[in-house]
């Protein structure tokens, strides 16, 4: 579960916007902050009314990043659309705008699989100086809550991330056909198919066979119950010659993945190889840390997990889960 909401974002510390009642003087530099808007249970305002309060209040020409948090009042939870219409409607006003972060929800305030999403499409088309998109949530509960996400020609977009419990394959795709010619990072947190992430390593074949994205250096894919097959495919792929860091993290990686890595291509031209939250036994991690460090790659294998048995389970099968799913 996220726990946590963010203190930093795009090299910025966040700041929340608290409404139009703040005295001017006391609010920081336009530019100098990730400006974190929020409507939680219980506001007197909805988040319209906070988002038209932040653009009066705040100089918007001066605005680098924004955080949208959580975006329903009384009525419950709500589906993300209109807040990204608003974002849409705005774009003219925000022309400085560099880095967007949709969803800095935590598991406390609405667990990730009950965020409602949308096609968040057009916010990408609206701004064609972004150069940071992050969006949060899969809202697996039916087409109207879906994320959603169709392929985009983008000049500036340098760090793309979804974090979800089961990103759609559809998202995936969209993504792997993409035109993002200056790409630098790319994470995909895919999450699990109980809620909605159902994508196959099909969807992931053009990504890994590299060409794809040319300044493409970092790769995440990640929080997957497909780990060890993702782990398989990724020690052939063509894309990771290009890599300075490499993320297999916060799934369910085990000891058979970890072999398929080894017997792969070399890793020894990477700065990182981030594995954290695994299943790999001691004896295997450290086989991993031997084969590389040695070489100067960082490994992460913090977070090591363990299998669990459970008495209501006659099949006595072991059980591994992903980092963040509900």
């Amino acid at each position: 579960m996220i726990s946590e909401l963010l203190e930093s974002f795009a090299g910025l510390p966040v700041a929340d916007f608290a409404g139009s009642g703040t005295d001017a003087t006391d609010l920081p530099p336009a530019d100098a902050v990730a400006w974190r808007l929020a409507s939680d249970f219980g506001e007197d305002r909805t988040f319209e009314q906070l988002w038209r309060e932040f653009l009066e209040t705040v100089p918007a020409d001066r605005i680098r990043a924004i955080v949208i948090g959580a975006w329903w009042g009384e009525g419950g939870y709500e589906n993300v659309r209109p807040v990204l219409d608003l974002l849409t409607e705005s774009a003219g006003r925000l022309p400085a705008l560099r880095s967007l972060f949709i969803g800095d929800v935590t598991g406390e305030q609405c667990e990730l699989s009950w965020l409602e999403m949308a096609d968040v499409t057009p916010v990408v088309e609206a701004y064609p100086l972004l150069e940071e998109f992050v969006v949060r949530g899969c809202g697996y509960g039916g087409p109207e809550e879906a994320l959603a996400f169709r392929p985009v020609r983008h000049e500036r977009l340098r760090r793309l991330r979804f974090e979800s419990g089961g990103l759609p394959a559809s998202v995936v795709r969209a993504v792997c056909d993409s035109e993002l010619p200056r790409l630098e990072h790319l994470a995909l947190w895919l999450g699990i198919d109980q809620y909605g992430g159902d994508a196959t390593l099909a969807d992931l074949a053009p990504l890994l066979a590299g060409g794809r994205f040319p300044e493409l250096s970092h790769l995440g894919l990640q929080n997957s119950e497909i780990q060890d097959e993702i782990a398989a495919a990724v020690a052939a792929a063509p894309v990771v010659a290009q890599l300075t860091s490499l993320d297999l993290s916060m799934g369910v990686l085990t000891d058979v993945g970890a072999e398929a890595l080894l017997g792969g291509q070399p890793l020894t031209h990477l700065m990182l190889l981030d594995l954290h939250h695994h299943y790999l036994s001691e004896k295997l991690a450290q086989r991993v840390r031997d084969a590389l460090e040695s070489s100067g790659v960082e490994v992460d294998l913090s977070e090591q997990q363990r299998a669990q048995r459970f008495e209501w389970d006659d099949s006595n099968e072991e059980h591994r889960y992903v980092a963040v799913s509900e």
